[in-house]
């Protein structure tokens, strides 16, 4: 039986583990990447600072979830006015299909009114692979020392409806909310789902 090619590109929506290198307590890995406007953008230029890291991919259904209900944006929109960089990472592999140029995910994001720090360009896949990033949306939250606090999904409705993005418990809100306010963070590890990061060939 031939398998829809949109099965194919969820197969990874629910990953069991999480590599013990980016666990919540180890160093986050350092990487630098050019974003959408052609600057060299690096995780050291933001020591200091809470930094949020989100994996997308436009053609995913269960990031356009995301930003079709406006999700991401109010993530982006009120976090970003606490201080906190929001970081964009499109790790889809050069090669792949679904490869968007910067001036292609530039016009996307602008498009859903969208607000991050940066939008990265990771087409060698280096620093997906580097952090074991496996879904689109991924999510990571890393402190001010530079060590990762939070590593999952970024809400408990495992689905691509945009409908359950409001009514669902968003971890990463929590993360920093408590974060934010000096106290550990409750929940530090889920399970990442959405579309498979394309990055060409076997992680």
């Amino acid at each position: 039986m031939r398998v829809a090619p949109f099965i194919l590109s969820v197969v990874l929506a629910a990953v069991p583990a999480i590599a013990s290198a980016q666990a919540p307590g180890a160093t986050a890995p350092a990487f630098r990447l050019t974003d959408t406007s052609g600057k060299s953008v690096q995780l050291a230029d933001y020591r200091g600072k809470f930094v949020v890291l989100e994996w997308t991919n436009p053609e995913c259904p269960f990031v356009r979830k995301h930003y079709s209900s406006g999700n991401m944006q109010d993530l982006q929109k009120q976090w970003g006015a606490r201080d906190v960089v929001w970081l964009s990472i499109n790790s889809t592999n050069a090669a792949h299909s679904e490869y968007k140029t910067p001036a292609q995910m530039a016009r996307w994001l602008d498009s859903q009114g969208a607000s991050p720090k940066a939008a990265l360009i990771d087409g060698e896949s280096a620093t997906g692979r580097a952090y074991a990033a496996r879904t689109t949306p991924h999510m990571f939250v890393i402190d001010r020392a530079g060590t990762v606090i939070y590593n999952g999904a970024i809400d408990d409705r495992r689905t691509a409806n945009p409908a359950d993005a409001k009514a669902a418990k968003n971890y990463v809100r929590a993360a920093l909310t408590e974060a934010l306010d000096g106290r550990p963070v409750t929940v530090a590890t889920t399970s990442p789902y959405g579309c498979s990061v394309k990055y060409g060939s076997a992680f």
